[in-house]
């Protein structure tokens, strides 16, 4: 990463500004086609779906047009956000500390699932539990981080969730991949998952080397403990922090507390335990 980029001002107050409001400063120097001014223009070309933040289409003639004179596209942490953020990345290699909330879904027995099935139905399962669970984080606002193995690490920023609140959307989502993925039914489920969700400050930014491989990503203490919470989760289960709890307003009826005691934490982290209904 660029130490002079990193550590200057300007490019960390832009990150903060975009990650918490969708929008940089208005002292940022932003290309014309990206500015604030364009959206109520944008907004009349056809056709949708389009760019939640700043309304560039996707599709039809206006898409045609965003997408070969200006390059825009669906992100690929986000498809229904554009890749605007990630071209600012590579423009701007840097980051903000901020408070987010994490998701980590993983699927449970793993290693002897595999031995049930041949490779190639192994890789559709886990191909369908990609796309299954990236949707559903995409579409209550979040962004995919990684997919590596059995596992999809995504992230949830104040500027592209509902009002704001994204513990209450990270929460959701993990509901909602669970109910997807066929838990709380009579019938086992699909893939069966464990869901970790922790929310709490993380570093948000874009590392690598500039105009070659820049990758966004969140790193941070609070990564590992949301990760260590989903280690924690039975199938069906969704492991939630204390600071979660708190953020998204949960009713915890029907939850369960625990005060857990994770690898390479001193002090328990408070827990509630959410199970599938069924």
């Amino acid at each position: 990463m660029n130490d002079k980029m990193e550590h200057d001002p300007a490019v960390e107050e832009a990150w903060r500004s975009y990650l918490t409001t969708g929008k940089t400063p208005d002292s940022y120097p932003l290309p014309w086609f990206e500015s604030a001014a364009m959206r109520a223009v944008v907004r009349r070309l056809p056709t949708d779906p389009r760019c939640q933040v700043c309304y560039y289409p996707f599709s039809g003639l206006g898409g045609r047009i965003a997408r070969s004179l200006l390059h825009i596209q669906p992100s690929k942490m986000n498809p229904h956000l554009c890749n605007v953020c990630e071209r600012f990345a590579e423009d701007n290699p840097g980051g903000a500390e901020l408070e987010v909330s994490l998701l980590f879904a993983d699927i449970r027995g793993s290693t002897p699932l595999a031995a049930t099935m041949s490779a190639r139905e192994y890789s559709r399962l886990i191909d369908r539990f990609y796309q299954v669970t990236t949707n559903i984080v995409y579409e209550h606002g979040g962004m995919v981080e990684k997919l590596v193995g059995d596992e999809v690490v995504a992230f949830f920023v104040p500027a592209f969730t509902d009002d704001h609140n994204h513990a209450r959307a990270a929460v959701n989502a993990a509901k909602a991949i669970l109910a997807a993925t066929g838990h709380g039914k009579s019938d086992p489920p699909w893939a069966p998952l464990g869901i970790g969700v922790h929310t709490g400050e993380a570093y948000v930014g874009a590392v690598g080397e500039p105009g070659k491989n820049i990758d966004i990503t969140v790193l941070g203490d609070n990564v590992n403990v949301a990760s260590r919470l989903g280690s924690q989760a039975q199938t069906g289960q969704i492991v939630i922090s204390d600071s979660t709890r708190a953020m998204a307003g949960l009713d915890t009826g029907g939850m369960v507390f625990r005060s857990l005691r994770l690898k390479g934490k001193t002090e328990p982290v408070d827990a509630w335990i959410y199970d599938a209904p069924g």
